[in-house]
């Protein structure tokens, strides 16, 4: 008895610091570093607009104030109405191209990783083994034939050369495999079955709305991506049809680059991301945690 009793005290003392950490909750330390992230985030777009907001000598002035200016609308309207930006059609672009992309990799990844997940078929692990063996090859090697494939289409300066091969990612399609393999039930698939529906009604019905939060998560990514996408977009595009990105490029075109406007059309462009996020940050915060507490 007596060899227990120190046992059985020191478990009880594991006890209450347990209790203890969990009601002190996060300390100084990690607020600390949560502030640090987030002005390391932040500060990039701060500055951004600072230059935006001044005008062609405010980055090469030591005593710059830290404070916005007063020509960031001006600098707006200089890219808006140059006609070499294509403003309004890159804008119409980039919001067709990120909105197209988005939606078909999410049905796509969703629906190959319900069949990844939850289907028993021979050569499923190998098969996924090489989707995401896929992911380690560098963009850059694809370019070439890529562009030889566009070039025989006749798909050159259109926007399905931008839009096709981005059809669907080996990472969308890793990502909702790990997440309808932990968060979807069999039972549920096999009730489906049970009741009648096909292959394609269960994933419709079943699957498709139990991968909902990581699906809002991966259309947010992939929508991120798209809109900020130059490589691609400036080999395959010309001038007279680009995205966002590549009209932008055409700022710094010249022999004498005004940074406040560069900034300024850097600004432009990640208005609607930051409005996105905005929009549909606590929405989809909410439908993550929601989908943790379900499974």
């Amino acid at each position: 008895m007596s060899a227990l009793n120190p046992r059985l005290a020191s478990s009880a003392v594991t006890r209450r610091r347990k209790r203890s950490l969990q009601r002190r909750g996060p300390g100084l330390v990690a607020y600390g570093f949560l502030a640090a992230v987030i002005l390391g985030s932040v500060f990039p777009l701060y500055w951004s607009l600072l230059i935006g907001s001044g005008d062609s000598s405010t980055i090469n002035d030591p005593n710059m104030s830290w404070i916005p200016g007063g020509n960031f609308f001006t600098n707006a309207a200089s890219v808006i109405n140059n006609e070499s930006v294509n403003f309004w059609k890159s804008v119409t672009n980039s919001i067709i191209v990120s909105t197209v992309v988005s939606a078909s990799v999410v049905f796509f990844s969703t629906l190959a990783g319900y069949a990844f997940a939850k289907l028993r078929f021979r050569g499923k692990r190998g098969l996924l083994t090489f989707v995401i063996a896929t992911m380690a090859v560098p963009t850059q090697l694809g370019v070439v034939p890529l562009f030889i494939a566009m070039s025989s289409f006749g798909w050159t300066g259109t926007l399905g050369a931008v839009i096709v091969p981005a059809l669907v990612t080996a990472f969308g399609v890793f990502w909702m495999t790990q997440y309808l393999s932990q968060s979807l039930p069999d039972e549920l698939i096999e009730a489906a079955r049970m009741d009648g529906a096909n292959m394609f009604r269960s994933f419709w019905s079943v699957g498709l709305p139990a991968a909902r939060p990581a699906a809002a998560m991966l259309a947010l990514f992939t929508f991120i991506t798209t809109w900020t996408n130059f490589f691609w977009p400036f080999i395959v595009l010309n001038a007279s049809n680009p995205t966002l990105p590549v009209s932008l490029a055409t700022l710094q075109a010249n022999y004498f680059v005004n940074y406040s406007i560069v900034l300024a059309g850097v600004l432009l462009a990640t208005i609607p991301l930051i409005v996105l996020f905005a929009v549909a940050g606590r929405q989809l915060v909410a439908g993550i945690m929601q989908g943790a507490v379900k499974g």
